[in-house]
This record gives structure tokens, sequence and C-alpha cells, in this order.
């Protein structure tokens, strides 16, 4: 099912920055369109100073490029974009290129789930330089965004210790699209639910809720509000207790529990939004568990991240279920993932691959040239132990002893899927298999030991000739 058309219903062919269509202008006009390609997708520092990142937004990659294509719609706005001298921008016989054009790329990908580091291409895209040049801002689009939120979603999942973290982020989510994208992202990265109904409905995430302060607020009395809720949805009783005074919100929640149980029903539990959780929620479980209420969960929301979640954890807080918004949708404290998308091949019709690096004085930003692919190397035990990129022209001798394992898979070949992606629950249980070969230094909240991600030995040599014949010229 494609989501995406399910939602816009028409071309997102022009969901690119300008200057992709200007370069791809400048290729057809100066007879570039029969040059190949080879571009990587990757990141430079993981986010959130963590030791590791969540691969995500493969699969809606792959949906936004099925039938991909230049609408008449499109190609007639394009037709009224003019230069700075008030001409057309772009020449009749250029938009009806574009309107016949089908893209025909080869794509090969990490797997949505799988742990990434710096420096490695989560994307590698071969095929025709103009095809490969306009789907840019799109990739990094997708791909940057549910990368960092399925990220910022495990951490938070990880300070749990186990606990179920519902994702609560849609009405300060960016937008409706950054709300479903997050909420798609959240639950591979580790979320039980979403309160997020759409994201339900498209993408089969679980969802969950049950009232908020107004509902409190629109009757006379807490204990007429609680009744009425009761009565109304008796098999989906979270009370939350915070709108007047805490103690007493959960006496009332008891006495109403108790009345459910009359009713053949269960209280599930309550939810604190405000106020000293750590007291509060230890409060609230004694009163619950002398009540005879020892299954009933507490609930927390409220403005929680990763490093509130594992301060609370540890300062003996009794709350079981944590609903996560704000600083998880928006990546709160890091704006964005900060992916790139550069050349490292290009070669004309029956010539040789020409290597291609992005030389910067800053030696992180100094790309890496070739047709790129990743091994990951384990010990006995399945634990990674290092990674290494090389270029596939020369790939390093496969140890059949060895526990490795090359990570980019074909997932489009001209253009055409050559997969079956899987549903996002495999793709989230990828994720806790994943993490759970991860040694535990990597995987820290704070200070995290940095993974070991070399360069095979030849793929360094070209590296270096390549550095040193740019800053000859």
């Amino acid at each position: 099912m494609n989501h995406l058309k399910k939602l816009y219903g028409h071309s997102l062919s022009l969901l690119t920055d300008l200057y992709q269509l200007t370069m791809a202008f400048g290729y057809w006009k100066t007879g570039k369109i029969n040059q190949e390609a080879v571009f990587s997708l990757f990141f430079r520092q993981a986010p959130f100073s963590s030791g590791y990142a969540i691969a995500a937004g493969l699969g809606t990659v792959l949906e936004y490029l099925e039938d991909l294509h230049f609408s008449d719609s499109d190609l007639n706005y394009l037709a009224t974009l003019r230069g700075n001298d008030g001409k057309i921008l772009f020449e009749p016989a250029f938009l009806d290129y574009l309107g016949d054009l089908r893209f025909e790329c080869d794509i090969d990908a990490m797997p949505e789930g799988t742990l990434v580091f710096p420096h490695q291409p989560l994307l590698r895209v071969q095929g025709p330089l103009l095809h490969c040049q306009i789907l840019e801002t799109a990739l990094l689009n997708i791909i940057n965004f549910q990368t960092l939120i399925a990220t910022k979603s495990s951490r938070v999942c990880q300070a749990t210790q186990g606990d179920p973290v519902l994702e609560f982020g849609l009405r300060r989510a960016q937008g409706i699209d950054g709300a479903l994208s997050a909420s798609r992202a959240a639950y591979i990265g580790g979320c039980a639910a979403t309160s997020n109904v759409l994201a339900g409905k498209l993408y089969g995430i679980p969802v969950k809720g049950t009232h908020a302060h107004s509902w409190i607020m629109s009757f006379a009395t807490e204990d007429e509000a609680f009744r009425a809720y009761a009565e109304a949805m008796p098999n989906n009783c979270i009370f939350l207790v915070d709108t007047f005074d805490t103690v007493k919100g959960v006496k009332k929640a008891i006495e109403m529990g108790q009345w459910l149980r009359e009713k053949g029903h269960q209280l599930v539990g309550i939810r604190l939004d405000s106020g000293e959780f750590i007291s509060l929620s230890q409060s609230a479980r004694k009163m619950l568990d002398e009540a005879g209420f020892e299954e009933a969960r507490i609930v927390a929301s409220n403005d929680l991240d990763e490093h509130l979640i594992d301060e609370l954890k540890a300062a003996g807080a009794k709350i079981n279920v944590w609903g996560v918004g704000t600083k998880l949708v928006t990546a709160y404290e890091q704006a964005a993932l900060g992916g790139v998308y550069k050349l490292t091949a290009i070669r004309s019709p029956g010539e040789e691959w020409q290597y291609r690096l992005k030389l910067s004085e800053e030696p992180i930003k100094i790309s890496n040239p070739g047709l790129l692919q990743v091994r990951r190397f384990s010990d006995a035990q399945g634990l990674f132990t290092g990674d290494m990129i090389y270029n596939q022209t020369q790939p390093p001798p496969v140890d059949a002893s060895a526990k490795d394992k090359d990570l980019l898979i074909p997932v489009l070949r001209k253009g055409e899927p050559v997969i079956e992606m899987p549903s996002l629950a495999q793709i989230r249980e990828r994720v806790q298999t994943q993490l759970a070969q991860c040694p535990a230094s990597i995987k820290r909240l704070k200070n995290p030991e940095v993974y070991s991600v070399s360069l095979e030995e030849h793929l360094s040599e070209l590296k270096q000739k390549l550095i040193n014949q740019a800053r000859s010229f």
C-alpha cells in the first residue's frame, strides 16, 4: 500500500530544491545525461551525542519512487519559472524531456532498523547522473528525519529499561507529514503505541489514549467526571488524576476501580501529567497496591525525554508506562540529522569509473570515494566488533570462518523494486535484535564509546591519492 499516494494523491516530483532541476537542465544542455553516476547518502555525526543511529525511512523512499514522474501540472508550473533576466528558466524541449522521464536508478540500502554509524552509506544510488541528482532532496528529507526520530525513540525506550513508551507527539509535531513520519519512525525505534490515530490507520501502529484535563473540567466535580468516563468506556479506564489534587485524584480513581471491578471490568491505571513524579508515583503505587490494584499501571507524561526518564528511574519513581511527546517527535535538542548526499563515482559510456570526493579543510567533511559497501564483523557471541567501508570494485577477501556481513542490499534495479518490504513490526523487531548485538558501551546514553568504523586498505589509499590530487590543483 502506497501511503504517500493516499495522503497526497498527486505527483511528488517537485518535492525538491530548485537547484536539483537547474543542475538537471545543465546536464541535459551539456550532453551529460548519458553519464552514469554513484551517490552515497550518509551522516557525519550520530545524533544526540549517541553512539549509534537507527536507519529508517527506506519504506517511505520506495513509496516515493513508485511511479515517480513529472505530471502535466508539474511541467506547466516549471514553465512559469523565470531567470534573473525575466526570461524562461527552462527550455520547452527540456520540459518535454522531463515529461518522458522515468527514473531508472539502482539503489542499495541499509535495511530499516539497522544500527548505523557516521560516514557509512545508508543508501547508494547508481544510475544516470541527471536521475540521481533529481532524487537527492527527497531522499535526504525522508531518511534524515525518520532516522533522527527512530534514534531518539530507541534512546527513550532504552532509558525506560523495558517499560512501554507511548508516543504522544501529534499536537506538537512539525505539521501533518512531520507527525505521521515521526509516529512511523518512533514505532520502529521501539515505542509500543501512538496517540496518532491516522498513523494507526496508515501504518498499523497500535493506538492508545483515554481522556484529558478538559474531560474532568467539563463536569462539576472530579468524582462525576471519573464516574461518567467509567460508565461510557469501562474497558479503557486510565484516569488522569492531577487536574486538582493528585493524591485525592488517586483516591477517587481507586474508588472508581472498585466500582469497575464490581461491574466485571478493571482499572487499567492512572496518569500523572504534572507535579513531582518521584514522590507522587511512589505514593500512588502504595495506595493502589494497598487497595488491591497491584496490576494497575502508573503512566507519566509531560515533557519527558531519555535523560529525565533515566533520572526518574534511578531515583526510584514507580512509573511503568511513559507517554513521550514533544521531545520525541521534534527531536528537541537536535533539529536535524545532517545527512548528506555526495557524488562518489562517475563514468561515460564504455569508460572506467572516475572516483570523486569532496575536499574540505575539516577532515570530517572529506567524503569517501567509490562504489561504497559496508561490512560488519561480529564475535563468536554475535556482538558487533566493528565495521569496514570498502569499494565494491576492489572488495576485500571473504574469511569463510569469520562472522561478517555486507550491510547494503539491493532494493531497486532500473527503478523497479527487487525486495518485499517487511512490516513495521518486523522492522521494529530488527532494531531490538540489532541493539542486543551492540556492545553496551556503544549504547550508553552519556559518553558512549566510539564504534570502530575503518576504511579498507585500498579505499584508504584511493582516498589519500584523490586528496593529494585535489590539493595540487
